[in-house]
């Protein structure tokens, strides 16, 4: 994630009738305090400050920007209570028991006191045991109370309230520790000059109170550790809140501060074909969208397609021999678009004269030379029509063009604002920027090409463009957030470009310029992914080939072969051959290579979507039969009226827990960026059910409440599967 610079801490108003040294103390009292607030402050320098405060804590420096998905929900059963609900009950918790202004005063005092103690300089080589010969630095000019307390006040004004930081909380690691941890009474402990584990009492014991009928009572475990876990009152009032809401959201809360995203990913080039390549980042920029559209923010799904540049010029100039109408702007049907790029390119690569008139026509185009645009207008839009079939297959939608072309115009003011301040310099008749910290294999400082010295611009300068336009332009989006879903291989191109654009100002120090990455798909034999004969696997022959297997695999398991083909077939194999596609990339972690296999991701066993899909399909039939009905209404499944829960088997507990932490998971996703995490839940929710289902009886239960119970235990956990799988954009199905 790109860094967010942190708000500058007010200065704090004192007289200027002090010693230099407690001067210079204030002036860095609010670059100490996030240093402070992470627990590592000093000890109070005396018990008299801990009993006169109750202890207080220094508060968390401002943490970095985060868009959180859900609110601290109320836990009243209406949504779902997560970790932010917990968290906010920690924060209440500290805030009712310690004063944080008091201990920022108390911890810097004491940080001033711990540097006056003398330390010895290490021994040198030949020095005795005895420690002879070694230097002590001079201790400091002594404060007077005066200067201390000047000092104290300035911390006071610093300190900022609790925050989730200070919280500390986490999910347990064990399910035997509970849900949460709080980890806070580990960092207060050491301002306050106490026992962590004396803190954590107080800490549990007003949380007690607070939390009351939605957390059992607070254990403390080993030093300090506060574990907290939902009470079964609250799980079933949990459970019952999504049932209620199993076609919709699940009682899942939108963001209380939604904000302003855009989500670049996709990005094909004109006049080539889609290949696998452009697959990860295409569904993995769609889920983060989805999910993002999801919380309740305002997203932004932008396709940075590759219309502009050199090669248009040799496109255009192939087309005026070949396609002459083109360039007056009559309908041409132009065949195969790759193998007129690839007979233009061979042109250009044999033909000098051609090669004259391509880097001509390069001028023409970009000069607005009205027969070279309709031409290269006629190219994009037969390429837009091919792309439009590979996202019409991946159920990709509202993905909004905008090519680098659009950043043309602004390109010359791009690097005329980086040379006038002084960012932008000539380096061999290009114009480069350096930038601190990148440097090449030689060492030697690496530059940022802006513009190239025969005058033309290349993707940096775009990219700089498209930043400013998204996020500082009066024009623009105003974006908060910006998600750059690219391969790997483009870190410190990105890197590279938000710190010159951060210099630059070209967007607020508050938005947040994230690169996404993502690793290479590998065949089966973990080498590059491509056909028998070494060329690029097409996009869309690759999800033609995992249909078809998906629609082979489906007849295979009919027990007449040569029967009628079932209602539906069709729909059934290119869900589960396109889900399959998507959910084997989806599930692993974004950052690492994967190897494509088709008979994997079309296993019905494992972390797979045809697994899932069944799952789905297998609660339906559950509730059916228990409803006493046999078929899914036109309208698509409906499910029963939710009911109490009673959570008395240890299954239907655990399956409970389970499925509360939907918000969290997606919450997490959210601010990390690893769909992964959305495809562990599910396999983990649907092994959780199983258990469930095979220790808890549902049609033959002992009472019709407890029946109904667990009825809606299933709807839950069908439309947990249902609202996940929509989110990684996979279609369910209701029939499998």
């Amino acid at each position: 994630m790109d860094p967010v610079r942190r708000r500058r801490d007010r200065a704090p108003s004192v007289p200027l009738k002090i010693g230099a040294t407690a001067a210079a103390m204030i002036v860095t009292l609010a670059a100490r305090a996030p240093l402070l607030a992470a627990g590592r402050a000093p000890r109070a320098t005396s018990a008299a400050l801990q009993r006169q405060w109750g202890g207080a804590f220094v508060p968390a420096a401002p943490a970095m920007r985060s868009i959180r998905l859900f609110s601290a929900a109320p836990a009243d059963g209406s949504i779902v209570s997560g970790a932010d609900y917990v968290r906010s009950a920690v924060i209440e918790a500290l805030s009712s028991q310690y004063d944080y202004r008091e201990v920022a005063a108390a911890s810097a005092l004491a940080s001033l006191d711990k540097k006056g103690k003398k330390k010895k300089k290490k021994k040198k080589n030949g020095e005795g045991a005895d420690g002879a010969g070694a230097a002590e630095d001079p201790p400091p000019p002594a404060l007077t109370e005066e200067e201390r307390a000047k000092i104290a006040s300035a911390a006071r004004d610093a300190a900022l309230p609790f925050s989730a930081r200070n919280a500390a909380v986490t999910a347990a690691t064990q399910a035997e520790f509970g849900d949460y941890q709080c980890n806070a009474a580990l960092s207060l402990a050491p301002a306050l000059g106490l026992k962590p584990r004396d803190v954590a009492i107080k800490v549990a014991e007003a949380l007690a109170v607070s939390t009351a009928g939605v957390l059992d009572t607070p254990e403390i475990a080993g030093p300090g550790f506060v574990n907290l876990r939902f009470s079964k009152e609250h799980l079933a009032r949990s459970v019952r809140a999504m049932a209620a809401d199993a076609n919709g959201r699940m009682a899942v809360p939108k963001s209380p501060r939604p904000a302003r995203i855009v989500v670049d990913y996709s990005s094909p080039n004109i006049a080539k074909e889609m290949h696998v390549g452009h697959l990860r980042s295409t569904i993995i920029g769609d889920t983060l969208s989805n999910l993002l559209e999801f919380a309740g923010h305002d997203v932004l799904r932008l396709n940075h397609v590759g219309d502009w540049g050199t090669q248009f010029g040799m496109l255009v100039e192939h087309l005026r021999d070949v396609a002459p109408g083109t360039l007056k702007g009559e309908k041409v049907d132009l065949g195969d678009l790759v193998k007129l790029y690839k007979a233009a390119k061979k042109r250009f690569d044999d033909d000098a004269d051609f090669k004259d008139r391509a880097r001509e026509g390069v001028v023409a185009l970009q000069a607005g030379e009205e027969e070279s645009l309709s031409a290269w207008k006629i190219l994009c839009g037969a390429s837009r029509g091919e792309y439009q079939k590979i996202y019409d297959t991946l159920r990709i939608k509202k993905l909004n063009e905008r090519g680098e072309s659009f950043y043309n115009p602004f390109l010359p003011e791009i690097v005329s604002d980086l040379e006038s301040s002084g960012l932008a310099v000539e380096s061999e008749g290009a114009s480069v920027v350096f930038l601190d910290g990148f440097g090449g294999r030689d060492g030697k400082p690496l530059p940022l090409l802006v513009r190239k010295s025969d005058g033309g611009y290349n993707y940096a300068t775009t990219d700089l463009a498209a930043v400013r336009q998204r996020t500082f332009a009066p024009d623009g989006e105003k974006a908060s957030r910006v998600l750059y879903v690219t391969d790997s291989g483009q870190a410190q191109h990105f890197k590279m470009v938000f710190a010159a654009a951060r210099l630059a100002g070209f967007c607020p120090e508050d938005a947040s310029l994230e690169h996404v990455p993502f690793g290479l798909v590998q065949g089966e034999d973990g080498k590059k992914f491509a056909t028998r004969s070494g060329d690029t696997v097409k996009l869309a022959d690759l999800l033609d080939e995992a249909v078809r297997i998906a629609a082979a695999d489906s007849l295979s398991r009919v027990d007449d072969p040569d029967a009628a083909p079932v209602p539906g077939a069709d729909r059934v194999a290119r869900a589960v051959g396109i889900g399959a596609v998507k959910y084997a990339d989806l599930s692993m972690n974004r950052e690492s290579n994967y190897r494509f296999s088709y008979g994997r991701m079309l296993s019905l066993n494992g972390n797979t979507a045809p697994y899932m899909l069944y799952a789905y399909a297998r609660l339906c039939g559950i509730v059916l039969k228990a409803t006493g009905r046999t078929e899914v209404p036109e309208g698509g499944m409906e499910w029963p009226q939710p009911a109490d829960v009673f959570l008395e088997h240890e299954a239907e507990v655990t399956l409970a827990r389970t499925l509360v932490r939907l918000p969290d998971i997606l919450a997490e996703v959210e601010s990390e960026l690893y769909p992964n995490r959305l495809c562990d839940y599910l396999f983990e929710t649907s092994q959780k059910f199983n258990q469930f289902y095979e220790n808890c009886s549902v049609n033959n239960a002992e009472t019709p409440e407890l029946k109904a119970s667990r009825l809606t235990l299933c709807t839950v956990t069908a439309g947990t599967l249902r609202l996940l799988l929509e989110i990684l954009g996979i279609e369910v199905l209701d029939r499998f």
